[in-house]
């Protein structure tokens, strides 16, 4: 192999001196530059006394003096480098390839890195689940423009349909930004194999997933109950300090199957079903927003889908929703939808 950990080297396209950190395979490397780590194919490389050897010999033939043109340019102008851009924060893979026993080249594991393209510098909690079960979590601390090393996944646990949550505060916290945000993640088997394959035909070292764009601004309701619905369907309402502990604990998942609600259903009407369904989703629904809870799984069955599409209506007028999905869950086929709130 052309390079070895500790290497030297050049990147082309910047002229950027930084160090090789890493080797991904026979292909790419990890390199550092100016404290800043990212996966590079090893033609966008090469050893730094190479470009120093070539530049000397055409500089005569240009006619320049040595590094006039760089001294000429104000200490203050940025160098033009991608890595710089603000492009908020990303979750990124980086695949590893390997050879099978008949040659043939292979995704081995992923490599999962934090993405910080913003000037800002955050503490984080990072996990990372299969199906239900907690894999791997870790607290720490990225800066602004850099990047951090999560773990590797082994690919050949992709199958386990892999989720990640990430909660972000700001590590210098800032008048007008929220206390914290909260980014998830979910990703399918097939989605990650297609990514894979699109990296592979595009000849790029990465995938990666963005989990914000900006920072979010406070919310100023952010310590309002709204306590009218829940006064509407009977509870008693509390001094406001204290609401919270007297509310009937929430639920994190609700079945509206009808036999769950009611044992005399055999001779309700199809519209009446709907309306004592309808009734009980609002009522825990309230209940989750009134103990500040970040998700809820509303088991509405398969069927003909007409609860499904009801719920899904509501959850679009609701501004405490910030995104709901009915995908494939092991545990309720696709007869339950996930919801995740903002406050």
């Amino acid at each position: 192999m052309k390079y070895q950990v500790g290497d030297d080297i050049i990147v082309l396209h910047s002229n950027e001196e930084g160090k090789v950190i890493e080797l991904i395979n026979d292909k790419m490397v990890m390199i550092e530059v100016r404290g800043v780590k990212f996966p590079a194919y090893m033609d966008q490389i090469d050893f730094p006394y190479f470009y120093r050897f070539t530049k000397k010999k055409q500089e005569p033939e240009k006619k320049l003096p040595p590094k006039q043109y760089i001294d000429q340019v104000p200490k203050e102008k940025p160098k033009p480098n991608q890595i710089q851009v603000a492009d908020g924060v990303w979750l990124s893979f980086i695949p590893k390839f390997a050879l099978d026993d008949f040659n043939d080249e292979v995704v081995e594991l992923l490599k999962v890195h934090l993405v910080n393209k913003t000037p800002e510098a955050y503490q984080f909690t990072y996990k990372q689940f299969f199906l239900t079960d907690l894999n791997f979590e870790l607290v720490n601390q990225v800066q602004g423009f850099h990047d951090f090393y999560l773990h590797d996944i082994d690919f050949e646990t992709v199958n386990d349909s892999p989720s990640f949550s990430v909660d972000f505060s700001l590590l210098s916290p800032k008048k007008g930004k929220a206390a914290h945000y909260e980014a998830q993640l979910k990703l399918k088997p097939k989605q990650i194999f297609q990514r894979i394959e699109a990296l592979k035909e595009n000849n790029e070292p990465t995938f990666s997933y963005q989990l914000f764009k900006e920072y979010p601004e406070k919310n100023e309701a952010e310590d309002y109950v709204d306590l009218s619905k829940l006064s509407n369907k009977g509870y008693k309402i509390y001094d406001v300090s204290k609401v919270r502990q007297h509310l009937p604990p929430a639920r994190s998942v609700i079945d509206l199957h009808i036999e769950k609600l009611t044992d005399k259903y055999d001779h309700l009407s199809n519209i009446e079903i709907i309306g004592i369904q309808l009734s009980e989703f609002e009522k825990w629904f309230d209940l989750a927003v009134a103990h500040r809870q970040p998700s809820l799984i509303v088991i509405h069955g398969v069927g003909k889908g007409r609860l499904r599409e009801e719920i899904h209506d509501i959850l679009k007028t609701k501004r405490e929703v910030k995104h709901f999905i009915n995908q494939y869950d092991p545990r309720f086929g696709y007869g339950a939808t996930e919801v995740f709130f903002q406050y």
